[in-house]
């Protein structure tokens, strides 16, 4: 009887904390979300957009091409490029802004920033903007972290900085079905990515400007 009481009284018990923990649950998954750091996937816009986004780390035999089929469907992109890319490719580089495009930090020499310390993430991005800024007269607002690899000092060190960082939320090679998919991100210098931009610019009927438009 005894014993019987006391495991009736330590299930009461139990029941109760099961209670007080289901309760309290809620704020404790709110405040780990709040302090989880994130780049941005996407902006909800009432009207129907997309960003175009490209990266560039190696090669440019086919970005004017690629320039040039933005321009035939009245395309602004965003090119994310590594500096040493940049350096590497100057007329390249500045032709992307002259033709009205953003281009945009990927990093120095695309390393991984997780590796790194937060005030080497902080020299790594700086001497990228400063490359940039050098030969379009632009600093870059934005950065796409290499390997679209981060975590919460990654992107805490970036906003120190006053930068954004711009993670995609559709890959081109996601799904065959959607005309989206080409678009939204995709690398400068391939003849794949020329092709088929051709083919799905003309199936989207919504707008496709550069990013920074769009972060207000």
């Amino acid at each position: 009887m005894i014993r019987a009481r006391y495991f009736a009284l330590l299930g009461a018990a139990l029941a109760f904390a099961a209670v007080l923990a289901a309760a309290n649950a809620p704020a404790a998954v709110s405040v780990l979300a709040a302090a989880r750091q994130l780049p941005i996937y996407c902006v909800e816009r009432d009207q129907k957009m997309c960003s175009v986004t490209f990266d560039a780390a190696w090669g440019a035999d086919n970005t004017e091409k690629l320039l040039d089929v933005l321009d035939e469907y009245g395309v602004r992109a965003t090119f994310f490029v590594v500096s040493a890319w940049a350096e590497q490719y100057p007329d390249t580089a500045r032709m992307i802004v002259e033709r009205g495009h953003e281009l945009m930090n990927h990093s120095t020499k695309h390393d991984h920033y997780n590796s790194l310390t937060a005030s080497q993430i902080a020299a790594d991005v700086n001497r990228c903007n400063d490359a940039l800024e050098a030969l379009t007269g632009v600093r870059p607002t934005l950065i796409r972290c290499p390997f679209g690899e981060y975590d919460d000092h990654v992107i805490a060190a970036i906003r120190s900085l006053g930068m954004e960082p711009i993670q995609w939320d559709v890959e081109r090679y996601q799904t065959k079905e959607s005309p989206l998919v080409e678009l939204v991100t995709g690398y400068s210098t391939g003849e794949y990515a020329i092709d088929k931009s051709n083919r799905k610019l003309k199936k989207w009927n919504g707008q496709l400007r550069d990013i920074s438009r769009y972060i207000v």
